[in-house]
């Protein structure tokens, strides 16, 4: 049994080794395997001459599941199209010099529902979608484009004033206080709108007047068995590029995830509530965070109650992201036994990043993060933080509630920084202090040493912060646990 007590059913038991509850890098998932079958999307109509291929590519999907399953082949060339609806036993493959650019018609992303554990959930059809489906993969060399800039706002602060003016003067809308540029009016009033439809009984398609705002993610997978995505180049998605949502036995590796560095919410890798999950190999250069464990927000996720769980990734690759390796907010659901290997983050916001707050709940523990190297990170190296988006005050301490949030028995062994703000920054609850977090052999060079407030069992052996000039900040030698 796993941490999370439930079997491992596509997993080499054999290959799994066990160190402090975390399942390590022997990890072993069973790739999903397709018949000997491939058609192309050409010869169900498919043409690469601006074309909308929306019907042919999804013909060819189904028509290749009614045969039992197998490769439907995207050749080399540019296929416009909207949504394509993946099915059980597809190997979707983009050859090399294949470019699908999802259509910015907003009129072929329908509103839909979709179920999580019993709680209905109103979303955007996502450019790649499925839901409740075994075997299934997205491989090859080609590229999806999710023409994300006709769905993103841009925050004025993110932009040069020539470029701003110019994005201003293309269309769409811009805020009163011109912070903020939308696609449209519908979409900058979004949020209101969705709060009043919320609370009201309203059918499922007058949702369709806050499509904008929702914005798809590019990749969505959601209650899936059995995936591999190996080796295409996924960018410039609408909101989140890639987000498996409730999926089991994930192979992820050999892909390059790409989004402006002010891409508002483009995040590179998002999963959430998954198990059994491996990702290496890859690279990420996105607007937020690059690779990112969640498992719900709040009451929502915490009735869901599925954690995020049994996680390698290895050997990756980060340049811009908010973070480099990130955990949360969103992990009411808790997230255990992960195994985070030989990474490089180059030019992240912050390197190593853990973040919740009061009202979320759920446990993170059991993660063990090994032989990382980062440089130019413009804030914390290293930062385990319990009042993302908010801050400490002096009101009463809260009583400990399923609302309270945990991290507990996490390490950090053989890290490398150069060129940090700030060392480690350490900050937990006065209710629920950082627990049994343990740095080895950490070594980084930053404008500030190491921040600890509201922790306990906290050890630092081997750790040196220094700053540019050699001037030593923390010495772990020097300093008792905390």
């Amino acid at each position: 049994m796993g941490g999370g007590g439930f079997p491992f059913p596509c997993i080499d038991q054999e290959l799994i080794h066990v160190r402090g509850g975390v399942v390590l890098e022997s990890l072993h998932i069973n790739e999903p395997v397709f018949p000997d079958n491939a058609v192309s999307i050409v010869d169900f109509g498919a043409v690469p001459d601006g074309t909308l291929n929306t019907g042919a590519i999804n013909a060819a999907i189904a028509a290749c599941a009614g045969q039992g399953g197998g490769r439907v082949v995207v050749p080399k060339g540019l296929w416009l199209t909207g949504p394509i609806i993946l099915q059980s036993n597809i190997d979707l493959h983009v050859e090399m010099g294949a470019l699908v650019l999802f259509t910015p018609d907003y009129e072929q992303y329908p509103v839909r529902k979709i179920n999580l554990n019993g709680i209905e959930h109103v979303m955007v059809t996502p450019p790649l979608f499925g839901e409740g489906l075994e075997n299934i993969a997205i491989t090859g060399s080609g590229i999806f484009d999710g023409s994300g800039q006709y769905w993103r706002p841009v925050k004025r602060s993110k932009l040069t004033e020539s470029q701003w003016r110019k994005l201003a003067g293309s269309g769409g809308v811009v805020d009163e206080e011109a912070n903020i540029w939308w696609p449209n009016a519908a979409a900058m009033h979004g949020a209101r709108a969705l709060r009043q439809l919320e609370h009201a009984k309203v059918q499922l398609e007058d949702y369709e007047a806050v499509r904008v705002y929702l914005r798809p993610r590019l990749m969505n997978l959601v209650n899936c068995k059995n995936i591999l995505i190996d080796g295409p180049i996924f960018q410039n998605s609408p909101m989140w590029n890639l987000h498996p949502l409730l999926c089991e036995n994930i192979v992820i590796r050999n892909i390059i995830v790409r989004n402006h560095w002010y891409a508002q919410n483009g995040d590179g890798l998002d999963l959430e509530s998954c198990r059994n999950v491996i990702v290496e190999k890859s690279i990420f250069d996105v607007g937020d965070d690059a690779i990112c464990l969640k498992s719900g927000k709040d009451e929502v996720g915490r009735r869901i109650g599925v954690s995020t769980e049994n996680v390698v990734i290895r050997d990756c690759t980060v340049y811009h992201g908010h973070g480099g390796f990130v955990v949360g907010s969103e992990m009411s659901g808790g997230v255990r036994n992960v195994s985070v290997a030989r990474c490089q983050f180059i030019g992240t916001d912050v390197g190593l990043r853990f973040k919740t707050t009061r009202g979320r709940g759920g446990v993170v523990e059991k993660i063990d993060i090994d032989q990382i190297n980062m440089i130019n990170i413009d804030g914390p190296a290293i930062i385990f933080d319990m009042y993302y988006d908010a801050f400490p005050d002096d009101q009463a301490v809260p009583a400990v509630t399923e609302e309270t949030p945990q991290f507990c028995d996490i390490t950090v062994n053989n890290v490398i920084c150069r060129n940090a703000e700030i060392g480690i920054f350490l900050r937990g609850l006065p209710e629920m202090p950082l627990r049994r977090l343990r740095f080895n052999q950490v070594q980084i060079t930053a404008k500030k040493g190491v921040f600890t407030e509201a922790c306990e069992q906290v050890s630092f052996k081997g750790v040196l912060v220094e700053n540019g000039q050699g001037e030593v900040l923390f010495d772990s030698e020097e300093n008792s646990d905390r």
